[in-house]
């Protein structure tokens, strides 16, 4: 099928078993100012009509684009956060909905889904008439907030026709324009990565020719397309090596797509550092993150910890993502926590020095062999390479390194034609203080790596804890940028509206030029290798996607 549609003919099979329910609308107009949806797991079905306006939505990390005259269809188990600003009169319409399936058993009862929906259009629809959309939306709230049950009845008529309008739309030839094509091609080689993909298969579903094909992916992702789908397919069987149970390597090469053992193999060695056989023995390891920190640490060694604090705001992100349901959530208090550990019998604890006390270290290492990071004296990959060394996993941090290096330099090379030289202050609220980033932050990725001028008069060697500023001295650091972070707090939430309704704020040259862009503070304050690699994406998503 061509790769401008944005769904498949077989999606649409299931429509027949399937039903649908309006859960709320509510059109958010030109009064409304910088409307955002926080991140979060959808519970229910989701659409973001866009008849007027702009902004961003991320599902499960990844960035669009919200546009005019689009609608977006997001799943419930999605991580989703989105926002959205320059409404009009028309503005956009935020709608919820549930989708229940029939099992077609005559004694079987309708079921409410929840997870992995098979409603067949997900991401973004190009309306082919965003102005009757926009009507008929309009007037689905009407009747929707009706006293009359009738009415409300209705409403549910109406957004029946409103789906079939859409999921129309969704069968329709899209935007052939280069980015959208691409990613398109991603999703295709991910949703086809057991089949025999070839680049000239690949460029005939693109469109055209392999040539232009291979061009532009590799320009646009940073790879080939064929060693993007390499890298897939070893991720979905190390998915499969980290489940309870023996798969034989064969049967699990075949099933990602590799017929040849020896090839599947070398292949599996080369993306990862090790042999397939040590990676399914290691993964059989209970090592505990006993620090928030040592989550991320740990993941990029290919590590899914087998417990972790479970007050930890991403805990459940890692969970899903990864899919491991086993994650053993452990008590903030320590005590509790030591009792947790004993029965989980693990074989390694991975702490932070700085962070558990001498005493804590010592009763820990009585239960496991543990490894508390030496945290003020080293940096993230100097953390990264010392937890290796002591779980004898060095060629995993010696292969996780040369590919965020790699990386690092690709995003360095797409962002560059965007900020030039331009000045940039990463500035953090926290309650009603002002904190500029400096040492051991995420300036690490954007200062370092991405090698984006700093600011005038951020000094690099406080802590980012230290350096504290006011609205009226932000002028001092003269910067072209700023990357605004925000607490999810309501007195850090408070005193952002102040400062960006404040005289000193609007006559920054930042926020003068509009070159402010914000950053939800997590994951992104987390000092660690996963969260920087995740950040180098972000960082494509802030300066060449929006460009």
């Amino acid at each position: 099928m061509d790769a401008k549609r944005n769904v498949e003919m077989s999606g649409y099979d299931s429509l027949d078993g399937m039903w649908f329910m309006l859960r709320e609308i509510e059109q958010i107009k030109n009064g409304t100012t910088d409307w955002e949806l926080r991140m979060q797991f959808l519970e229910s079905h989701l659409l973001l009509i866009m008849a007027s306006g702009k902004g961003r939505l991320t599902i499960d990390g990844r960035f669009i684009e919200l546009r005019q005259g689009s609608v977006y269809v997001c799943a419930p188990g999605q991580l989703v956060e989105a926002a959205v600003d320059a409404l009009d009169e028309r503005g956009f319409f935020y709608v919820r909905f549930d989708v229940s399936e029939d099992s077609s058993s005559a004694d079987s009862h309708v079921q409410l889904v929840k997870r992995d929906s098979r409603f067949p259009v997900k991401g973004e629809i190009i309306a082919s008439s965003p102005v009757s959309i926009s009507v008929l939306c309009e007037t689905i709230c009407r009747c929707f907030g009706e006293q009359d049950r009738l009415q409300r009845f209705r409403s549910q008529i109406y957004f029946q026709e409103l789906l079939y309008i859409l999921l129309q739309d969704a069968l329709l030839i899209q935007d052939s324009g280069t980015e959208v094509i691409l990613e398109y091609m991603k999703s295709y080689i991910e949703e086809h990565y057991q089949d025999e993909l070839t680049i000239e298969h690949l460029a005939k579903v693109a469109g055209i020719s392999s040539r232009h094909f291979m061009r532009l992916f590799k320009k646009r992702v940073g790879c080939s397309a064929i060693d993007y789908l390499a890298i897939f397919r070893i991720k979905q069987a190390q998915q499969l090596m980290r489940k309870e149970g023996e798969h034989r390597l064969k049967d699990i090469a075949r099933h990602v797509g590799y017929q040849d053992d020896i090839y599947f193999r070398r292949k599996f060695k080369h993306i990862t550092g090790v042999p397939p056989a040590a990676f399914m023995k290691s993964s059989r390891q209970k090592i505990i993150a006993y620090h928030s920190l040592n989550i991320g640490q740990l993941i990029a060694l290919q590590i899914t910890p087998y417990a972790a604090p479970s007050d930890h705001p991403w805990t459940d992100y890692y969970r899903r993502k990864y899919q491991t349901d086993s994650v053993l959530p452990l008590s903030s208090n320590e005590t509790i926590s030591r009792e947790e550990l004993r029965r989980a019998a693990p074989d390694y604890i991975i702490g932070i020095d700085s962070f558990v006390s001498a005493g804590e270290q010592a009763k820990l290492g009585e239960i496991a062999p543990s490894f508390f990071v030496p945290w003020l004296n080293n940096n993230w990959r100097e953390h990264l390479c010392l937890i290796a060394q002591f779980l004898d996993k060095n060629a995993e941090a010696e292969v996780w390194l040369e590919n965020y290096e790699n990386k690092a330099r690709f995003v360095r090379e797409q962002v560059k034609s965007v900020i030039k030289e331009d000045s940039l202050l990463i500035l953090r609220i926290s309650g009603d203080r002002y904190n500029v980033l400096g040492s051991r932050s995420l300036d690490a990725v954007f200062y370092d790596d991405l090698h984006i001028v700093p600011a005038h008069g951020i000094d690099r060697n406080l802590s980012d804890q230290l350096q504290y500023t006011a609205p009226d001295l932000l002028a001092n650091f003269d910067a072209d940028r700023i990357l605004l972070i925000v607490d999810e707090d309501a007195l850090s939430q408070t005193t952002r509206q102040t400062l960006q309704h404040s005289q000193p704020w609007s006559e920054l040259k930042a926020v003068r030029n509009k070159r402010v862009d914000f950053l939800p503070a997590y994951p992104w304050l987390e000092y660690n290798a996963f969260t920087h690699e995740l950040l180098l994406d972000e960082a494509l998503k802030l300066w060449r996607d929006r460009a």
